[in-house]
């Protein structure tokens, strides 16, 4: 098990083939990290589908409004949460494998409850999509996500839960 050194700034995300455990950078994007906590904390992220899966690029879910199985999945992507819409974060930390990034539309300020882990280093989102977290443990589940624009029968994230609760 990785060493959690904050319980607070991170995240355990369980899917069907393990847990992804993350560490938020607070320090970074304080609004994004404290948004996924949130969400996380109301049980908003439990059972919500990975929408948008490219090899060799990026996992994108967190769609809390229409990527539940409960729901029509096929708007998975168009969706956010009821909260305010969150401003641009963004750093000089890269984009490489295993970090977070808050999806958004082609407004900076338009990032909500959406995310994607990247599969590679993908440099040319620096600066441009906010980093908020890196996997530090189960990348290698993330790897296994079913792949697809939406996958036929799309992985999900079983729950999600800041590890200080857990």
């Amino acid at each position: 098990m990785a060493e959690i050194k904050d319980p607070e700034n991170t995240i355990i995300i369980e899917l069907e083939d393990g847990n992804v455990v993350v560490e938020l950078l607070p320090d970074v994007a304080p609004g994004h990290a404290e948004r996924m906590k949130e969400l996380a904390r109301e049980g908003a992220y439990d059972g919500v589908v990975f929408h948008r899966v490219i090899e060799g690029f990026m996992a994108q879910t967190g769609d809390v409004e229409h990527g539940k199985e409960d729901g029509d999945t096929r708007r998975a992507g168009t969706g956010g949460s009821s909260k305010p819409d969150l401003k641009a974060e963004f750093s000089g930390v890269p984009h490489d494998r295993g970090t977070l990034g808050a999806a958004r539309s082609q407004n900076p300020d338009s990032a909500n409850s959406q995310f994607f882990i990247n599969f590679a280093d993908n440099h040319f989102l620096n600066r441009q999509y906010t980093v908020y977290g890196r996997v530090i443990e189960g990348m290698e589940h993330v790897d296994k996500i079913t792949r697809g624009e939406p996958p036929a029968n799309p992985d999900k994230m079983v729950s999600v839960k800041v590890a200080a609760d857990a």
